[in-house]
């Protein structure tokens, strides 16, 4: 995970169900709507984008407005928090999307969002585009067990951007939390992230955003290139020995159910998808990423293809850096990160102190963030 270029470190984010109580989310709605006034008013915009990046504060926040500091609940609590805390009108910006079906409503919102803010055609439908690669990238180019469930688009009057979202693997009970930023994103297909924070790496995930991944990343556009006939005739010769050989080139991971879904290869390639991309010629990963239709099973299958044939392999290698918070006190996985966490409790604290709220609220959040100093 990538935080100011050098720093790393994750957030441990277990699955919890059910719902934020009214009283609380309405106490918390109340009190982020003081702190990203604040915050705004003595940063600006571009910082606060750039805050919600940082995993680091992006959880800090959460604990001061009252949440569960380690659960995975905080990323779609907090988010929808600010949702309706931030106001267009007053702070400059605005969040589209959120939690489930709410998330398909992004491009919609955003287009009302760039109308708002008086921006351009081309602006918002490069708005709309950033947020559908970014959804796509980790539902897709990135396959470690973790589909999305989750996609917050935060949006500025300036047409800058950042994007939270969060993956559900069910079986083992954890979430995976993604942080883009407009500014550090040059390409959608090569190391786009700020952050993937989770509590949980996987022995072997599929990341084709990986430089690793580079050679085969070409490779997969030159292959959906060849006639959808000729990637047919590639698949039937894995087959029917394909699985068996597959795991004996990986046998200490054979067990693993969710290993097996990423390195097998798919038995449903969509066809139409295939001759789709054959038809459109895309010059680079991410026009093949953008076609429609293009989805995990597509892209993983393109992807083994690339390595048992071309012999241009992906990497298999889990994005996610695995720690806790900010490191463990017994400096397992590694050492605290002081400055980090330091530097975000400094200017939460500074910004609950100046927030529009009651002396009571502002005791309260502040006992919180230092108790989380002690997590």
């Amino acid at each position: 995970m990538r935080l100011g270029g050098a720093q790393k470190g994750t957030a441990v984010l277990p699955l919890h169900y059910g719902k934020a109580p009214p009283w609380l989310v309405g106490r918390m709605i109340k009190l982020a709507k003081g702190i990203v006034t604040v915050l705004i008013d003595e940063y600006g915009r571009d910082v606060f984008l750039q805050r919600i990046s940082d995993p680091y504060w992006f959880q800090a926040l959460g604990c001061v407005l009252g949440y569960d500091w380690h659960s995975s609940g905080v990323t779609t609590v907090l988010t929808g928090v600010l949702k309706s805390a931030v106001v267009a009108e007053e702070h400059g910006m605005t969040i589209c999307g959120g939690k489930g079906k709410a998330s398909t409503k992004g491009p919609t919102e955003i287009a009302q969002a760039g109308e708002e803010f008086n921006l351009s055609t081309d602006t918002i439908s490069k708005l709309q585009y950033a947020s559908r690669m970014s959804a796509k990238v980790d539902n897709s180019a990135i396959q470690a067990g973790y589909p999305l469930y989750h996609h917050a688009f935060f949006l500025t009057e300036d047409g800058k951007w950042a994007v939270v979202q969060q993956g559900m693997n069910t079986k083992d009970r954890t979430a995976r939390r993604y942080h883009w930023l407009s500014d550090h994103v040059k390409e959608f297909v090569a190391e786009p992230h700020d952050a993937i924070v989770g509590n949980v790496r996987r022995n072997v995930a599929l990341d084709m955003t990986a430089k690793e991944s580079e050679a085969c990343r070409k490779t997969s556009v030159d292959i959906v290139q060849e006639p959808p006939k000729k990637v047919a005739k590639m698949l039937q010769s894995f087959r029917p020995t394909y699985q068996k050989s597959l795991q004996e080139w990986m046998p200490d991971v054979r067990a693993q159910e969710y290993v097996r879904s990423v390195l097998v290869m798919p038995r449903n390639i969509n066809w139409e998808t295939l001759t789709r991309m054959y038809e459109f010629r895309p010059k680079n990963y991410e026009e093949l990423l953008g076609v429609k239709g293009v989805g995990p099973s597509t892209v993983r299958g393109i992807a083994l293809i690339s390595e048992l044939i071309y012999g241009q392999p992906p990497s298999w290698k889990d994005p996610v850096r695995y720690s806790f918070a900010y490191g463990g006190k017994d400096g397992v996985p590694y050492p605290v990160d002081r400055k980090a966490l330091d530097e975000s409790i400094q200017i939460l604290e500074d910004a609950v102190k100046n927030a529009r709220i009651g002396d009571r609220e502002r005791l309260k959040s502040i006992q919180r963030l230092r108790e989380c100093t002690l997590s």
